[in-house]
């Protein structure tokens, strides 16, 4: 399961058609009014999200790329969020990916359940960018892992297994004071 970044640029990070989530930047003209920030950072004093980074076109309020930068999930998985783009606002992108990822691992778990098996192992990672136009760090996607083991009892090699167990274990847990 993956989140991967798409973009006109280049991207280190390779797709997986697992499941996921996707970055997609819409590189259309849109009328934004670029004018000055929301009420919400005027009202939060934050002066210096009009601050131009050395380096960058523009400053984290004005940014058009953060503004138009969707969230799309690639998995196969139907119960998931953004199975359709989404905005997430770059100071949100890492709780939102987060949950979304965290989605991932509760379907492993109830499928695991539902089928008799157990997840043998289950990591989540985040990864990172940097928005070329105004240099804010955002989270660009995530990846979710999981392993699940489902037992085989018509596996010869697993009756085997079992009988070596019981012939190790019987006797083991005996009451001596009985």
């Amino acid at each position: 399961m993956t989140i991967g970044g798409i973009s006109n640029s280049y991207n280190p990070y390779a797709y997986t058609a697992d499941a996921g989530m996707s970055v997609k930047r819409s590189r259309e003209d849109l009328n934004f009014n670029t004018s000055g920030s929301s009420a919400a950072a005027k009202s939060a004093g934050a002066d210096n999200s009009h601050k131009v980074k050395s380096g960058y076109k523009s400053s984290p309020a004005d940014c058009q790329t953060c503004r138009e930068r969707k969230y799309q999930d690639g998995s196969n998985e139907s119960d998931v969020s953004f199975k359709s783009p989404g905005h997430i606002s770059p100071q949100a992108s890492a709780s939102a990916v987060m949950a979304h990822e965290q989605q991932h691992v509760s379907n492993a778990y109830q499928e695991a359940s539902e089928k008799d098996g157990k997840v043998v192992s289950c990591s989540v990672s985040l990864r990172t960018a940097v928005c070329p136009e105004c240099g804010t760090t955002y989270v660009s996607g995530g990846t979710t892992s999981t392993s699940i083991s489902y037992p085989d009892e018509s596996n010869p090699y697993q009756k085997d297994k079992k009988a070596q167990d019981a012939i190790r274990l019987i006797g083991a847990n005996i009451d001596y004071a009985a």
